[in-house]
């Protein structure tokens, strides 16, 4: 599959089985992690076997099961930390899909994670992993106008890139965010309005942009 594909396949699901995720791809996702540590300065961990930070209140709450096994999105605090661990734990979600693994982003609706965090570091979110009981479901979209400058005439590089910026997950399914194709061809994002973990959501979807068309986004 190419990389649109894999996002159009990718859902969030909160139900597991209880399969171990195979050697060869834990040493995949800890090599992609390890990539990405090293892209960003990030402290990204993954966490297999471990399934007591889903086991709480919080967790049954957010109607999760069986999920042992997650990423912590970890990195020192500053004010761009938000939006670089959703760009990172994006493209660790996407690898992820392309194994055959599922996931689900995660903000307050868990325990406490195993995660090594450091003075002055912050762990912003979690994402579930695993096999899911099911592959999940499609999420709604926003109209183009709500979301982009140029919705009805748009270059064709630049709609594959809206595509798949519509298919990232975002809090809620908020899609608090809005992209501008600037003369010259530059794009820039911004997150519209207020919103729960909006700067997270525009790290994850510049990343959908970026990772589709190949052109950096402001």
């Amino acid at each position: 599959m190419n990389t649109l594909e894999i996002m159009k396949s990718r859902h969030s699901v909160r139900q597991y089985k209880k399969r171990t995720i195979e050697a060869e791809k834990r040493d995949q996702l800890q090599k992609l992690v390890k990539t990405c540590n090293e892209e960003s300065g990030l402290h990204i961990q993954i966490l297999f076997d471990e399934p007591k930070c889903f086991n709480g209140i919080m967790a049954h709450y957010g109607k999760f099961s069986g999920v042992s096994n997650y990423i912590a999105l970890v990195g020192k605090k500053s004010p761009g930390l938000e939006e670089k661990a959703g760009y990172f734990g994006e493209k660790i979600v996407l690898g992820a899909q392309e194994m055959g693994l599922n996931t689900c982003w995660v903000a307050m609706t868990h325990g406490k994670s195993a995660a090594q965090i450091k003075t002055g570091e912050k762990q912003t979110c979690l994402i579930a992993l695993g096999y899911g009981e099911n592959a999940g479901t499609g999420h709604k979209v926003k109209p183009l106008h709500e979301v982009c400058n140029c919705a009805d005439n748009m270059p064709d590089w630049f709609a594959d890139g809206m595509e798949a910026v519509l298919l990232a997950p975002t809090a809620v399914n908020q899609q608090k965010f809005y992209f501008t194709l600037k003369e010259g061809g530059q794009v820039a994002a911004r997150v519209k309005g207020t919103g729960f973990y909006a700067r997270t959501d525009l790290g994850i979807v510049k990343y959908h942009f970026e990772a589709v068309t190949g052109r950096k986004v402001m």
